[in-house]
This record gives structure tokens, C-alpha cells and sequence, in this order.
């Protein structure tokens, strides 16, 4: 993910005006409180291991007993509405001045848009979800282990949990970010999105601090939970190539070592050297995703992607709407609600860097390549290196159970050791791991930056290292503390006042769209030309002959002809369509 896209300079307001500030000191009182908070988090769990995985683990119990079903209703909320916003007269609104141009083109927008949805997440789950489901199917889905129907509900809760809902939520935090920043002017901070409900005044002041606050400690923890991820597969990896033990301690060293590769980067304002990285991440993911299509069960992979996305299309509804009331609670909570709490902790992060590169773009164009284009790079991932995996232990080419007990970071690698030139392949995969933990940290720095400066595109370069350095710290401390159940819970717990704020967030973007004239008048909706069509052929067929020049009779199509020039008072032929 390119740090540097992220620090252009904001174009001139619809008005002509300044688009917000572009540089600004930090906002002394939000740093304050936020480094203290995270630093009170770190102490805990280093000095008290024991009591903060007690609260912890009581406090998540509690938290899915009670609240999962606000997460499915809220992810299940951004979907829809990212849907009906794309089809709506407002998808005509363009994020900017009426008259200006998408910045990036086409083919760049596409590409870094994979960039920030390809990254350590799909490198860990892209093999070891799919795996996980099929040996161990989900309980709602009623397959027996290692069967055809496991494989179909391993690669569906996979879309599921990967594709169409959690870019969708990074779409309406995306899209709200660019809204109040490009169209608006705002700062590029998450509360200046509610300026519509809470007011200017409140959004700069102690309100407004709180929403940047919540914001700040969703991305520290969620950013952390997947650099967590990383050094466990990085790690994983040397043993496995090089014969380095796989322990806690050379995990933290690979933490702290690839830190200093991003201090590095950060004080050095290398920017152009993060997005060379971004770039490079996506032709060696897609080299690694390439070789495994040919040297693998490619027919099987070719049956695989239109078998399980029909699959995955007929049973959203209800996946989507599936709560621990029917079903294993506790699977819930391990998968689908971590997952959504999740991306709601990265909303901030990634819907500010799919926000920078949008400017100029429409909201439909925003919104259905934010929904369509990442979604279907990462159906094809899973569908490979998924598919890959599930084919090798059904034919018995590898017990993939027994390699799962060491952990789901060694999934990729056992895949990748049943096919030839496992060595080089491996050491690939460590690189991509390794180079989407520096440009995450660098980005996801960068957007705290932001947060916490009033907004500014260019917070000072030791704002943004110390909120990378405390990122790493809390990613360090919570694998001590217990390992990735322990990054997983930090995650929910941080997401679930965040999710309340996300919901506010859409109610705060559709009264600002609705205001605003770029959307055009309400019966110009692009559904209303059907309804009006087909309201104009039914008056036709009941149409009254008499004094009306053949007005319909009912009210509501009376309406549709006095649109189309038929008004009673004019006469039959004398509106403004007479002669056509």
C-alpha cells in the first residue's frame, strides 16, 4: 500500500476554497490520550499477563453473548447500503468539483486498490481458511469432514468472510472520508464525516476528539493484530526453510527487525520506495498465485472459482444473517464476528487510502470498484491457493490435518512444499509477508498521523514513527500474552464501540448526500425512469377519453403524463411534447 498516495495534496474545494489542511501541528490533547491509552494496554499485558487474559477473555465472552448480533445486523447494513447508494440518483455525485477528473487512471486506481486488499491477511488465511473448513466443516452448513460438500462450505464462508462485506465496509468508511475531504473540504479525519449530525463545532472539539480517538485505537489494535500474523508466518517460514527453531523470541525479532525497516522508511520519507514495495508485492503475489495455477490442479481450479462463487451467491443471504442462535456461538465469535470486527478496526486505515486515490471519481464508479474489483481478485486467490491446498489432502498427497496442528501460518507452506521448487516459493512468500509489514506499518502510521494532527496530509515524520513504533508494541506484547487468540480478542473488544460509530457514520453520509445538489432531483433516480416507464405503459392502457385529452385516471399516473406534456388544462396535444 503506497504511503505516498496518501500525502498529494488535496485539490481546491467545489467552492474554489482550500480543500482542508494539508500541513498541521498535532492536536496535542488526542496524542496525548492515545499514546497514554495504548501504553496503559501494553503495560497491562506485559506486567500482568494473567489478569489481562482473564478480563480479556470475560469480557469477550460477554461480548458475544450479548453483541453479536449488532455486528451481522452492521455488516449486513454497510453491504445493502453501498448497493442502494451505486444504483441511486446519488451514485451521480462525484467525489470533488462537479467539472473535475479522476486523478489516477484506471488501471493505477485498480491496482492499488489490490494492493490494500492483498496483503498479510490473505497470505495466512488464503490456504489455511479453506483448509480449516473443509477439515473441520462449519456447524450451520451440516457437512461431514474431507467431503464435497465440506470443500463448497470451506471455499463459501471463505468468500464470505473475504470478499463483497468487508469491502463494502471499507466503502462507507471510503466513501465518506472522500466526501467530506474532496467535495466538502473538510479535514482527512474520520470526524469530519459527521459534521452533518453533530455540527462543525462539536466535530473540532471534544466530540469530534473522541470519534479521531476511537478511530486511532481500532487501527493501532487491528493494524496490530495483522502484523501479529505476519511475524507468525515469517517465522513459521525459517523453521521450515532454514531450520531456525519457530519460537516467541524469533518472532519478536522479526517484529522489532522489520520495524526498524519502517522507522527506516519513515525518517528517510522514502515514500516512492513504499510504493516501488506495493507494486512489487502485487506481481510477486501474482508470480507466487501463477506458478501454483500451472504446477498445481489447474482443472480442478478452473471447476473450483464458478462452482463455489454460485455457491457462495445463493447461500449470502443466509450466511449473512446467521447469529449463535441456531448455531455454535463459539464458531461465531472464533470467525465470522472476529472477522468483522476485524475490518471495522481497519475501516479507518484502508477506507482513508482508498479515499486519497478516489478524487474525481463518481460515487457509483467508487462504490462498485471498491465492491467488485477487490472481491474478485481475491475469489481467484482463494479459489488457487485454496482449491490447491483442499485437492492435495483429498487425494492424499498431504495430511493437511496433521500440519494444522502446528498452526494455520504453516498452511501455506506445507502447500507449497507438495509442489516443486518449494524452497524458492517459500522464501517468496516470506518476502511478501515481510514487505506488506513494512507497507502497512507505513501507511497505517501515517493515517494515525493524520488523525491525530487535525487532519493534516502531513503529519510530522515523529507522529507518525511513534504510532508505528507503538503499533509494534502492541502487536509484541499481545503475542507474548497469548498469541494470536490474543490479537483476535483485542480486536473484537477495540470494535465493538467502533461499530456504533460506523453506523452513525452512514446516517451522517446520506443526510449530507441528500443535500446535495450533484444528485439531481429525487424523481431522476436511475429505478424511477423504470417505474415511470411502466407507469406510462399501464396508463395507456387505461387511459379515460374525455375532457382530460386522455389523461389516465389514477392520481399517481395523472403525474407520469402532465411530465410527458399531456395536461388537462392544455388540451390533448398542446404540452411541450406536441410534434414529437
Amino acid at each position: 500500500m503506497s504511503a505516498e498516495s496518501l500525502e498529494q495534496p488535496r485539490p481546491d474545494t467545489p467552492g474554489g476554497g482550500p480543500g482542508g489542511p494539508v500541513d498541521g501541528a498535532p492536536d496535542h490533547t488526542v496524542v496525548t490520550l492515545g499514546v497514554i491509552a495504548v501504553l496503559a494496554v501494553v503495560a497491562w499485558a506485559a506486567l500482568a499477563g494473567d489478569s489481562f487474559d482473564t478480563v480479556s477473555s470475560t469480557a469477550l465472552a460477554w461480548v458475544l453473548n450479548n453483541f453479536a448480533w449488532l455486528f451481522v445486523i452492521a455488516a449486513d447494513v454497510f453491504l445493502v447500503m453501498c448497493v442502494v447508494l451505486a444504483i441511486s440518483r446519488f451514485g451521480r455525485i462525484r467525489l470533488g468539483a462537479d467539472d473535475s477528473e479522476p486523478e489516477f487512471t484506471n488501471l493505477s486506481w485498480i491496482a492499488m486498490m489490490f494492493s490494500a486488499g492483498m496483503g498479510i491477511g490473505l497470505m495466512f488465511y488464503g490456504v489455511g481458511e479453506p483448509l480449516t473448513h473443509y477439515l473441520a466443516p462449519p456447524p450451520a452448513s451440516g457437512a461431514a469432514p474431507r467431503t464435497g460438500g465440506a470443500a463448497l462450505a470451506a471455499m463459501e464462508y471463505s468468500f464470505f468472510h473475504w470478499t463483497l462485506t468487508p469491502w463494502a465496509i471499507y466503502g462507507i468508511a471510503g466513501l465518506a472520508l472522500a466526501y467530506a475531504t474532496f467535495r466538502k473540504g473538510r479535514g482527512n479525519r474520520l470526524s469530519s464525516a459527521f459534521v452533518p449530525l453533530i455540527g462543525r463545532e462539536r466535530a473540532d472539539g471534544a466530540p469530534g476528539r473522541a470519534i479521531d480517538l476511537l478511530a486511532v485505537f481500532a487501527t493501532v489494535f487491528g493494524t496490530a493484530t495483522s502484523l501479529g500474523l505476519g511475524a507468525l508466518q515469517v517465522s513459521k517460514g525459517l523453521s521450515l526453510t532454514t531450520g531456525i527453531q519457530d519460537s516467541t523470541t524469533v518472532e519478536l525479532i522479526i517484529i522489532c527487525s522489520l520495524s526498524a525497516a519502517f522507522v527506516l522508511s519513515a525518517f528517510s520519507g522514502l515514500h516512492k520506495g513504499v510504493k516501488w514495495l506495493s507494486t512489487g508485492n502485487i506481481v510477486l503475489a501474482a508470480v507466487l498465485m501463477l506458478f501454483v495455477f500451472l504446477l498445481g490442479p489447474t482443472v480442478y481450479i478452473l471447476d473450483v472459482i464458478p462452482s463455489s462463487v454460485g455457491g457462495y451467491l445463493s447461500e449470502l443471504l443466509p450466511m449473512a444473517s446467521r447469529t449463535g442462535a441456531f448455531t455454535d456461538s463459539a464458531w461465531l465469535g472464533a470467525w465470522t464476528i472476529f472477522y468483522w470486527a476485524w475490518w471495522l478496526s481497519w475501516a479507518p486505515f484502508v477506507g482513508a487510502f482508498i479515499a486519497r486515490i478516489s478524487r474525481g471519481r463518481t460515487v457509483r464508479e467508487f462504490l462498485i470498484g471498491v465492491l467488485l474489483v477487490p472481491s474478485g481478485a481475491t475469489v481467484v486467490w482463494f479459489c488457487v491457493m485454496g482449491g490447491t491446498a483442499i485437492r492435495l489432502d483429498s487425494t492424499g498427497a498431504v495430511d493437511f490435518a496433521a500440519e494444522l496442528k502446528e498452526g494455520t501460518e504453516a498452511s501455506l507452506f506445507a502447500m507449497l512444499d507438495a509442489l516443486p521448487l518449494s524452497t524458492l516459493t517459500s522464501w517468496v512468500a516470506m518476502v511478501l509477508v515481510m514487505t506488506y509489514f513494512v507497507t502497512s506499518a507505513d501507511s497505517a502510521s501515517l493515517v494515525m498521523g493524520s488523525l491525530t494532527s487535525r487532519g493534516s496530509l502531513h503529519p510530522p515524520t515523529w507522529l507518525v514513527v511513534t504510532w508505528g513504533v507503538l503499533m509494534a508494541a502492541v502487536a509484541a506484547v499481545l503475542l507474548v500474552a497469548g498469541g494470536l487468540k490474543s490479537l483476535q480478542t483485542a480486536t473484537i473488544l477495540v470494535a465493538l464501540p467502533f461499530v456504533v460509530v460506523m453506523l452513525l457514520l452512514c446516517w451522517a453520509l446520506v443526510k449530507e448526500l441528500r443535500e446535495d445538489p450533484g444528485a439531481g432531483p429525487a424523481r431522476h433516480h436511475p429505478l424511477h425512469g423504470v417505474r415511470d416507464a411502466v407507469r406510462a405503459m399501464v396508463g395507456d392502457a387505461v387511459t379515460e377519453q374525455g375532457p382530460g385529452g386522455g389523461l389516465p385516471s389514477h392520481p399517481r399516473l395523472r403525474r407520469v403524463a402532465r411530465s410527458r406534456g399531456r395536461d388537462p388544462e392544455d388540451g390533448p396535444g398542446t404540452g411541450p411534447a406536441a410534434g414529437v
